[in-house]
């Protein structure tokens, strides 16, 4: 028995984890083994109570599930965000989710912006390291409200943090086939930080001498991403550059609604999560774009051992796209529920 947590979230993220629960039920009925709770971790209850999210919740989710699957978090209501940065973040740095894996897969040529570009000229990975970096939280205000006001935010890195997600991104290449591992970073300003990545990487590279390695500058990374993205296979950066490359890819691929994600550690208590954000004034007007949320159930299935259910999944969205039985950003006629409804017909059949 496989066992998730699911906790839905807030805004739209409630109405695409709907249609997800849709396609776990279809999952279930199939005869794969997996159950789910649900948490109502979110604005409302921080609102309701001051709760965010329990340490002993993310024990009882080390130590009791396979997998967590969230919709979205984030609420204008909670201006700081504090709740979202202690589910979200929280059960990332807590858990070790080390690695952030996005896919970047174009379904049909129409939904690319770039011009002339194929299906097999987008189809790559993105692993982001998710634990260090400028997303640490280390730095602070000095003179808070003053002219002499002084904001600092350090970059961490350690070597066992950059070893690790460019050593997972050489695996997984080899793993799938894949034949080049790009690294990329901005080791021409950030010397310090950069002169880690550049050691690691060349040292990593060297015991997978099968694999091209190939370096880029992060703003040439994403230059290179809009002019001939067909030449990358698996990208490997750190937190922010990742965070900024991955919006990027989503693009290329049709947009934040075709998006899925994995924050993953391998061997234990991994998260899923569309990328998209939780755009709390659309919540309940049947309008969101539930299909990177389906999308997200697929790379969670295979994460947990059953890797035909992410094929099906991704089979079922190619036909919503290439029949246009899509929701409205993708130029379809559906709604958030009919959308939910189309995927599991075709999963059913």
């Amino acid at each position: 028995m496989k066992k998730i947590a699911v906790i839905p979230g807030d805004g739209i993220g409630i109405d695409v984890t709907d249609e997800a629960l849709k396609v776990f039920e279809v999952i279930k009925s199939s005869g794969t083994v997996i159950d789910w709770d649900i948490f109502d971790y979110g604005a409302d209850k921080y609102l309701e109570t001051g709760i965010t999210l329990p340490d002993e919740e993310v024990e009882n989710f080390r130590n009791n599930y396979d997998a967590i699957y969230i919709g979205a978090v984030g609420d204008p209501r909670v201006p700081d965000m504090r709740h979202a940065k202690d589910i979200l973040l929280g059960l990332r740095f807590k858990l070790d989710l080390f690695i952030n894996y996005r896919p970047v897969k174009l379904y049909i040529e129409e939904l690319c912006p770039l011009k002339n570009k194929t299906m097999q000229d987008i189809d790559f990975v993105v692993f982001r390291e998710n634990t260090e970096g400028l997303y640490a939280g280390t730095g602070g205000i000095l003179k808070k409200g003053t002219p002499d006001e002084v904001a600092i935010q350090t970059s961490v890195n350690t070597r066992k943090g950059v070893e690790r997600i460019i050593r997972y991104g050489f695996e997984y290449a080899e793993k799938t086939g894949r034949k080049r591992v790009t690294m990329s970073d901005k080791s021409n300003a950030m010397r310090y930080e950069g002169d880690l990545w550049q050691r690691a990487f060349e040292e990593v590279s060297a015991e997978y001498p099968d694999i091209e390695a190939q370096h880029w500058y992060i703003d040439a990374l994403l230059m290179q991403m809009v002019k001939r993205p067909e030449q990358f296979e698996v990208i490997v950066t750190c937190n922010m550059f990742g965070d900024i490359a991955t919006d990027l890819g989503a693009q290329l691929a049709g947009g934040m609604g075709l998006a899925a994600s994995g924050n993953i550690h391998p061997g234990k208590t991994s998260l899923f999560e569309p990328v998209h954000g939780s755009a709390p004034k659309y919540h309940g007007k049947d309008i969101a774009n539930p299909l990177a949320a389906i999308l997200t159930v697929g790379v969670m299935m295979e994460h947990i051992g059953y890797p035909e259910w992410n094929r099906k999944i991704e089979d079922a969205v190619l036909e919503a796209v290439k029949t246009k039985n899509v929701p409205r950003d993708l130029g379809g006629p559906l709604g958030t529920k009919a959308s939910g409804d189309y995927i599991v017909e075709q999963l059913s059949k």
